[in-house]
């Protein structure tokens, strides 16, 4: 069997921090676990999203370190409609998180946005936009 991809695992400095961004944009991650050095849930589908606190990752493999730069990796959240697109990237500028780009209407087709998680991870928010006739 070949394998089978599972797991996104992002690696955080505050978990109650990366946790609290990741309950604004509606994932169900219970309260008890801001304080848990590895949580983990499963999204509809099957696939998994897993926070890991430095020190977790260090202890496993003592050497590991930040990578620098932009990020290589983000992850994208479908919105109802353009404007779930401005409402959710309002919101979350307006709870504190870190807004990159503001929505705009995509060459592709789509309303998108990009803000950062408290990492500086950048996740994208993105709708359809109505097809012209």
């Amino acid at each position: 069997m070949a394998p089978q991809f599972n797991l996104v695992g992002i690696v955080v400095a505050d978990m109650a921090r990366s946790l609290a961004f990741y309950r604004d944009l509606g994932l169900d991650i219970p309260a008890d676990a801001d304080h848990q050095p590895h949580v983990e849930v499963t999204l509809p589908g099957g696939l998994r999203l897993a926070w890991d606190t430095v020190d977790t990752v260090r202890s496993f493999d003592p050497t590991w370190t930040p990578p620098t730069g932009s990020g290589r990796v983000g992850l994208a959240f479908a919105c109802a409609d353009p404007a779930d697109v401005d409402r959710t990237y309002a919101a979350l500028v307006a709870a504190g998180h870190e807004g990159h780009k503001e929505p705009w209407d995509a060459f592709w087709g789509q309303r998108y946005a990009v803000i950062h998680d408290p990492d500086g991870n950048p996740i994208d928010l993105f709708a359809p936009l109505p097809t012209q006739n």
